[in-house]
């Protein structure tokens, strides 16, 4: 592994790195350098978890489940690892997040377009991952994730949050509908999108339909963040578009096909 490219965050000093794995890219971020991670793109692809636990951390537990666009967040004592599952025809359990209750566990999501979450606590090396799309994002999926390290000791200010490769606001129309959802999910009775539009660095943006709205599902994610009082400077966005970089990355509103990248963390 070596870094090949470096991106800055632009609100913040922290960094997102190109890296490889037998020629193949991924991502890393320099908020969570203490902790094995990756970011995969669609060159990893058909690979699963159980494969690309090799790229981080080879012979621990590989935990993952079968998302629904929900915000269940399931601790890995709840959950098989998948070498547990074998070849036996064992459903993976449904919900959008892990967290990893002990060291050395590899939590995994699959996304697209949606955002991955990778979170990790400074203090204690407990992680999770989460699969944030809108419907997720809607329901606070995120804070879910944090409220399963704070019932853990976790400490707020001691948290970390890389919001991996998604669809950037800029492309991503959505209806009134899906907006005011999300925007729901910030202010109570807001009365509208209005109030949302006039928020620094606004995660709404106008369409030239005007039954539509631009939507930045990262920056609702943040904004959410920002309320439970996570500092901007603990969490980092990766500036990639699923949806504008067809060579490194799946889009489902792209393609219309249900291909995944996955991404990983390991607790310590």
């Amino acid at each position: 592994m070596f870094v090949v490219a470096t991106v800055p965050n632009h609100n913040f000093m922290h960094t997102w790195h190109w890296q490889t794995w037998n020629g193949l890219p991924y991502l890393t971020c320099s908020l969570l350098k203490d902790w094995q991670h990756g970011f995969f793109t669609r060159s990893f692809s058909p690979r699963t978890p159980s494969d690309l636990v090799a790229v981080l951390q080879p012979t621990v537990p590989v935990y993952r489940v079968k998302q629904v666009h929900g915000n269940v967040v399931l601790k890995t004592g709840t959950v098989e690892p998948l070498d547990n599952l074998g070849s036996q025809e064992i459903p993976l359990m449904e919900a959008d997040g892990l967290f990893a209750e002990n060291s050395s566990e590899a939590v995994w999501v699959a996304t697209a377009d949606c955002v991955p979450v990778l979170i990790a606590d400074a203090q204690t090396g407990k992680v999770a991952a989460v699969h944030a799309g809108w419907r997720g994002t809607a329901a606070k999926i995120v804070p879910e994730a944090i409220a399963h390290f704070q019932a853990q000791g976790s400490q707020l200010e001691d948290l970390r949050i890389g919001l991996g490769p998604a669809i950037s606001g800029q492309v991503y129309q959505v209806s009134l509908d899906v907006a005011t959802q999300l925007a729901q999910s910030l202010v109570c009775d807001i009365g509208g999108l209005e109030p949302v539009y006039q928020l620094p660095n606004s995660p709404l943006m106008t369409d030239p339909d005007p039954d539509k709205v631009r939507l930045d599902v990262r920056r609702f994610n943040s904004l959410q963040l920002e309320q439970l009082g996570i500092t901007p400077e603990q969490v980092a966005i990766a500036p990639h578009c699923t949806y504008q970089d067809p060579e490194a990355f799946f889009s489902y509103r792209r393609e219309q096909l249900k291909r995944v990248q996955w991404s990983g963390i390991v607790s310590q």
